[in-house]
């Protein structure tokens, strides 16, 4: 691999605005997107989540001027990748620009039969969705869609980087998404996996996630942006299935230890060269433990961790993506951000699990993922300067 992969465009949409910038002020502020939510024509229990208005999506999206008619979730990609273009300044419907997408269940909604009559049913297929949206952005290239469970967001961004470092593409457009739905949030219930209150990652009293939709795109080019003084680079990543449970994470966080060895040795990189870890951090008593552990295991007990889960939930296909243009946000301000929901200290391994907002010098970061079936991602991103 010769070239970078360099961030040069981001957004989020999610309940907390419509722009990366937005977001990572709410953030900053430590303001948080859930809530309880009791709505019983969407689900007849109440639950802890983070979902977007639809009278503020659709005002959105009405600026788009789009004719065409679009999913709920369509029109949260159009408007995320809509303005992470702009903010990179390429041209995407050339042929050296490929589109990866990252989602668990995609236009999952559709199986409701009041969509019956409104879209075709192939709009369902994860890959139909990814051509829908690339059509409307007039690129050439197939697009590539990673389902991955909920490590999805960071392996796109892994094979998304691999593309651009081998020369394949000089940029990758990557869209993460999931939405609420009735499919998702009874599944999540059916598994008693559900907090009542919003989740508290790495907390002693953690009792379950809570659940969030939202749309996070990342622009990735092997040229750094001409004006911009400060960039972020993902220099490369990893993964690994431990195979331990359909849904539960291994206990001794073997998986992750090797998936985190393998991007250190790859990148000769140490444990004492990381200054931020953005943990999966789901609040469940498993996957924080095994977190923990793994974190103990490979020497990043000291280093600075946070969970973005308290800010909007789990946002599944989404989350790899998000938590990663937060990061990088994070390092250009020298900002780490408070673990929202921890407050005493849960786990059987010690932490340094962010309680406060506080500057520092963040020049390499590592971001993690675990998901349903063992699978596990672990990516490193390097700052540049000048």
């Amino acid at each position: 691999m010769t070239n970078s992969a360099y961030i040069i465009g981001e957004n989020i949409v999610s309940p907390l605005g419509f722009s990366a910038a937005e977001n990572f002020i709410n953030v900053s502020a430590n303001r948080t997107g859930v809530k309880t939510i009791l709505d019983k024509d969407f689900i007849p229990l109440p639950f802890s989540g983070a979902r977007i208005g639809n009278d503020i999506l659709d005002h959105e999206f009405q600026k788009l001027s789009v004719t065409e008619k679009y999913t709920r979730l369509e029109k949260m990609m159009l408007l995320s990748i809509a303005d992470a273009v702009r903010h990179s300044g390429i041209d995407i419907t050339g042929t050296d620009t490929i589109f990866v997408f990252s989602t668990t269940k995609g236009n999952i909604e559709l199986l409701n039969s009041k969509f019956k009559n409104e879209f075709d049913s192939s709009r369902i297929q994860l890959w139909k969705t990814a051509q829908v949206v690339t059509d409307y952005f007039r690129n050439p290239n197939k697009p590539v869609v990673i389902s991955n469970a909920c490590i999805s967001g960071v392996v796109a961004l892994i094979y998304a980087s691999e593309l651009v470092q081998s020369g394949k593409f000089k940029n990758a457009v990557v869209c993460g998404m999931d939405a609420l739905t009735e499919f998702v949030v009874s599944g999540f219930q059916s598994f008693l996996a559900i907090s009542g209150e919003p989740c508290k990652p790495f907390d002693q009293s953690r009792n379950g996630i809570s659940l969030g939709e939202a749309c996070a795109t990342i622009v990735l080019s092997s040229e750094r942006k001409k004006d911009e003084k400060t960039s972020v680079e993902i220099v490369g990543g990893a993964t690994s299935n431990d195979a331990n449970h359909i849904s539960g994470p291994s206990r001794t966080g073997e998986g992750l230890v090797k998936a985190i060895e393998r991007v250190f040795t790859q990148h000769q990189i140490s444990a004492g060269g990381i200054d931020f870890i953005s943990a999966h951090g789901t609040a469940t008593p498993y996957n924080d433990e095994m977190e923990a552990i793994a974190f103990s295991r490979t020497g990043l007990d000291a280093v600075p961790v946070n969970s973005f889960k308290g800010y909007y939930g789990h946002t599944l296909g989404a989350a790899g993506v998000l938590e990663t243009v937060l990061t990088s946000l994070s390092m250009k301000n020298n900002l780490l951000i408070k673990s929202l929901g921890y407050a005493s200290h849960g786990v059987s391994k010690p932490l340094n699990v962010i309680s406060e907002n506080k500057s520092k010098e963040i020049r390499t970061s590592l971001k993690v993922a675990s998901g349903f079936g063992g699978c596990n991602a672990a990516m490193i991103l390097q700052k540049h300067e000048g």
